[in-house]
């Protein structure tokens, strides 16, 4: 991917000096390039005729000026200052007609002027009317003007119709980066990133966040940048296009407006700058967690999102996961997105109350809500972990979210980041079967992790139902189960004094039913290794999923 280098936008099939000669109505003139040959390719945004001296104060830049040289004078120094009058308005080319002023060719002095100037000079040497030659490049300029306009018109249409069948901002920056051929990126009104989208043949490996970091200070200058109606006279943020795959044309302004004033619409009607915020930090995070972003890569693009740990020795990531509801897995991702976006911004207050730097967002997919706090030492993870899960739970009761199920992965740095989110987004999931608790802390359930791995498969619900299934048989078909007994007894290690006190019981009405638990399992549950197997059977118990899965005594 080039390096952006482009200062401004290029033409778009303007007709430019070199194609103004080729018409015919100034072909039949037999035109002679005699200086600046090397700008022939120059635009004209139009064409005047006149004859005197001080024409050039009449002319704004981008003219093509025809003349029969009667006020250019006939002195070298009236000569050089006439050319140097037009080059300061940067004028597209000086076309002079030989004929009473200048027979057979033109001086050496205006020659020269021309070419050190690098203005295109051209010399006529046969009569053409000069109403006829400005009506012809009046009509490609008016034509080209507006195919421009109707190109503009027709992605409009294209964006229109994208918000109408329910596509948002990401959708019509997407259509925006195709049609240009560059990357797109949305700044919020304080300079931030907050959405951006490369065109599909850009390729996996493009990095055009790298080429905004580096350009937007000088965006306007290389660019093409819109500002984002807001509410009011405040500016939402603005829209930049970088020529980043391939120059920018005179399209690329018309394009950029017309997208600036649909994401204007859509935040002023839907609010999304919150989801946009929060979808486009998650997308980072997930990349990280699934290992798709190089560590260095993504630091740098966290900054450009406002995430910078300057004093930060480590990093902690989290997770939140709503709570499960009765309609499953699909309704769970569909509705976890809208409900943790609206509790992102008192969630972004809360977490701000910590005192530390975070990043926070939602993974597109998955609805999972992913935060990264930044750290002065390993030694706070734990404290700052509980008042960050307080933070997100109290966020979430505000918007009448689902209770969270908060994890924390282990604490380091940006090569330990992915490791640490994975772990974090898993430990929620596990959690879902564990009792509640304010957070769960990924490093120190590793057993509880492991089995909810197996959870889907066929050994792990067998070895349940071999190790448990008497005791499940069992209180089916009585009036006082056994199982509580069980788990309770395992919780304690075996000990019995312990499990009694948990229990409310007596030591000998303990004692009776550890003896019935022996008779009904065949087992003796002093035995180290029986209860071993016990212990593991009721943990793995509760991550068994899919058909046949064993009771809940």
């Amino acid at each position: 991917m080039r390096s952006v280098t482009q200062h401004g936008p290029v033409p778009l099939s303007r007709i430019t000096v070199r194609s103004a000669l080729a018409l015919p109505e100034l072909h039949r003139g037999l035109p002679t390039v005699v200086a600046g040959a090397a700008a022939l390719d120059r635009p004209i945004r139009w064409v005047h005729a006149g004859e005197v001296p001080d024409i050039a104060a009449m002319l704004r830049g981008g003219e093509l000026l025809l003349t029969t040289g009667m006020g250019i004078g006939s002195r070298a120094e009236q000569q050089r200052r006439f050319v140097a009058a037009l080059a300061g308005r940067e004028v597209a080319g000086l076309v002079i007609e030989l004929g009473e002023t200048f027979a057979g060719r033109l001086p050496a002095a205006l020659v020269g002027e021309a070419e050190r100037r690098g203005l295109p000079l051209v010399e006529l040497h046969a009569q053409v009317r000069f109403v006829a030659v400005t009506e012809a490049i009046h009509t490609e300029i008016i034509n080209h003007d507006y195919d421009l306009l109707r190109r503009a018109e027709d992605l409009h249409q294209r964006f229109t119709a994208a918000m109408l069948q329910g596509d948002g901002v990401p959708e019509v920056l997407a259509l925006l980066a195709d049609t240009l051929g560059n990357p797109v990126f949305l700044e919020t009104g304080d300079g931030r990133l907050l959405a951006f989208a490369a065109p599909r043949e850009a390729g996996p490996d493009a990095d055009p966040v790298a080429a905004w970091v580096r350009s937007r200070a000088e965006a306007a200058d290389v660019g093409v940048v819109a500002a984002v109606p807001g509410d009011g006279a405040r500016s939402a943020g603005r829209l930049v296009a970088l020529p980043v795959d391939t120059p920018l044309d005179a399209f690329a302004p018309l394009a950029i407006g017309r997208a600036a004033g649909i994401v204007g619409m859509a935040f002023l009607r839907t609010r999304q700058e919150a989801e946009l915020l929060a979808l486009g930090r998650g997308d980072l995070l997930t990349r990280i967690a699934d290992g798709g972003i190089d560590p260095a890569l993504a630091e740098a693009r966290a900054r450009a999102m406002g995430f910078a740990p300057r004093d930060a020795a480590v990093l902690l990531p989290l997770a939140a996961r709503l709570a499960e509801p009765e309609d499953g897995e699909a309704a769970r991702t569909a509705g976890a997105r809208g409900s943790w976006t609206a509790a992102l911004r008192d969630l972004e207050r809360e977490i701000a109350g910590l005192g530390v730097p975070a990043l926070v967002g939602v993974d597109p997919e998955r609805g999972d809500l992913l935060v990264v706090l930044g750290l002065r030492g390993a030694p706070d993870r734990d404290a700052t972990a509980e008042r960050a899960a307080g933070a997100i739970r109290e966020a979430a009761r505000r918007h009448a979210v689902p209770d969270a199920v908060v994890a924390a992965g282990a604490a380091g740095g940006w090569r330990a980041l992915r490791d640490g989110l994975r772990d974090a987004v898993e430990a929620c999931a596990v959690a879902a079967d564990l009792p509640p608790r304010p957070w769960h802390d990924a490093t120190a359930m590793p057993l509880e992790r492991l089995l909810w791995r197996l959870g889907g498969g066929e050994d792990l619900r067998r070895f349940v139902e071999l190790v448990l299934g008497p005791v499940l048989e069992h209180d089916a078909r009585s009036r006082h189960p056994l199982m509580p007994t069980l788990e309770t007894l395992c919780a304690h290690g075996g000990r019995k004094a312990e499990t009694a006190r948990a229990l409310h019981l007596n030591r000998q009405a303990l004692y009776d039913r550890i003896a019935r638990l022996e008779r009904v399992l065949g087992r003796d549950l002093s035995d180290a290794e029986t209860l071993l197997a016990l212990q593991l059977a009721i943990a793995a118990r509760r991550h068994v999923r899919g058909a046949g899965r064993p009771g809940r005594g």
